[in-house]
Formats: C-alpha cells, structure tokens, sequence
C-alpha cells in the first residue's frame, strides 16, 4: 500500500503535535499517512506540483502560486478540503478610537501598518482594498510593513500583532489585520477593549486548503478526504488536535473564495502567469 505524504509548513512547534496526532488517528483507521515539515511554502507549492508529496496543507497564497506552477507544468491541482474557518473572512483597517478618520479616504497621507511582506489578510488584500478606494499604497499614504516570519505567508501572526501595538503606541495612524485577529488582540489586552474601532472592511475570501497534485493516486486522495471529512468534534480523542487546527469540521475544498487575493497578487507583481516568484521585496 502506498503511504500518502502531505506536506505542510511548521509555522509553529503545534505543527508537529497537529499533524502527529492526526498521523495517528489517520493509522488507527488502517490509512497510511505521513507528513513532512517545510520551513517555507514556496518550496512546499514547488514540491507538491513536481509529485514529490501527494498534498500539501497550504496557504491561500501558496494555493494560488500551485495553481500557477502546475498550470504552466500542464498539471492539474484541486482544493480536497478546507477548515469551517477557512471560508469567507475578512480584514480590518483599524484606527484608535480617538482617530477623526471617518472613512478610507481620510487616510490620504497618513502612516498604515500592515503584517509581513507575503501576508495575504494583513498586507495583499488590504493594499488592493485601498487601491481600491483610490488610495495608492506608499504615494497617497506611507506603509509601514512588520515583517515577522517571512515565508510562513501570514500563518505567523506577530506581523500583525506587532503592527497593531504600533498603532496603539501611535507609531501609526491605522493598521490591518484579519477581522479574527482584531477580535483576539482585544481578548488577549494586545488591543484594549475601547482603545480601537474598524475604520473599513474588505470584501469576503477563503484562507488555507488541502492541495492535491493530479499524480497522487486516486485512491488514497478519496479515502483522505473522506476521513478528514469524518472526523468529529465530539471525539474527544481528535477534538484537542481540531482546536489547536482551529476549526469544528472539515469541509468540501473549494476555489470560489480567492478572487480578491489574485488580484492582489497580480496587482503587486506578486508572483507571474507561470507561478515565479516576482516580489522584489520578497525573500523566503
């Protein structure tokens, strides 16, 4: 039997009891699983397109670069699963509650912070957004970028958090972050509660899925899926590993929710047609 090896990328030491655990419930069921940990998800997307892995655990921006890669590689890739928690989000622009910012265009020479350079909610999707609203990133107002865990694609979120006590300390005029992360900066005192206000808000998108290359065998990739579909929160053996995953269920993946990051990405010469990693500034 072939052993089906995903990959995914250790943002976080609670990767490796993540996906362990999961290895061994995965085992219990007669599945063989295995994983592998990447430092970056440029070299993850790159791996999964050439078949060295069968899937990959991706962010939404490395789900957008497999796509490229394996379009330009005549390969096809599919979205299996995603989390419940993965589906229509959406970012903030924050300002201190004392700010006489009433809308997106008050903003216009003003300091903005934003999360690291390959973060989707904190820093492509809210630059597009005010593109959008007719303000250009470092013309119409200055950027302050917090480049904390550069290659994790914003999994790593002290960017944002770094971003958000600087507006706090007023070291920036608003900042942005995903509207959950502005819900747990309140609750963990990084934000007080009172101290800030959501000046703006983004249209919906979806975050990470599970990638699958068209060489992984059909077979396994269906009986993957129908596990990780299966699992339930009232197992109280996969519960603790679904809280630490950050969702209640998996569901059916889909592509629906990514307009908003593609135009992002196209928009800064993120990446080209073929999946090439074009960002100057950028460096995993």
């Amino acid at each position: 039997m072939t052993t089906l090896l995903m990959g995914a990328v250790a943002y976080d030491p609670k990767v490796v009891t993540i996906w362990g655990g999961f290895r061994s419930w995965l085992r219990a069921r007669d599945f063989d699983f295995d994983f592998v940990l990447y430092s970056n998800y440029e070299r993850q997307a790159e791996d999964l397109v050439e078949g060295r892995i069968h899937t990959a655990w991706n962010s939404p921006l490395a789900w957008l670069r497999t796509e490229r890669l394996a379009k330009a590689a005549g390969r096809t890739v599919r979205p299996l699963v995603m989390r419940d928690t993965d589906r229509d989000l959406t970012s903030v622009v924050v300002v201190r509650t004392e700010s006489a910012a009433e809308k997106v265009s008050d903003l216009k020479g003003a300091t903005i912070g934003v999360g690291a350079v390959d973060s989707p909610q904190a820093t492509l999707i809210p630059r597009s957004f005010l593109r959008e609203a007719g303000l250009e990133p470092g013309n119409d107002l200055s950027v302050r970028r917090f480049d904390v865990g550069v290659g994790l694609h914003g999994d790593h979120i002290g960017g944002e958090r770094d971003a958000a006590r600087a507006l706090l300390a007023g070291e920036v005029d608003a900042a942005t972050m995903i509207d959950t992360n502005h819900l747990l900066f309140g609750r963990e005192g990084t934000l007080p509660a009172g101290s800030t206000r959501v000046l703006a808000q983004t249209g919906k998108f979806d975050h990470c899925n599970m990638s699958v290359v068209d060489t992984a065998p059909d077979d396994l990739v269906k009986r993957f899926g129908e596990l990780l579909l299966s699992m339930s929160y009232a197992d109280a053996e996969v519960r603790p590993l679904l809280d630490l995953e950050g969702l209640k269920m998996w569901q059916e993946g889909r592509t629906t929710g990514y307009g908003l990051l593609e135009t992002a990405v196209d928009e800064e010469g993120f990446y080209d047609e073929r999946g090439t990693v074009t960002a100057t500034e950028y460096s995993p």
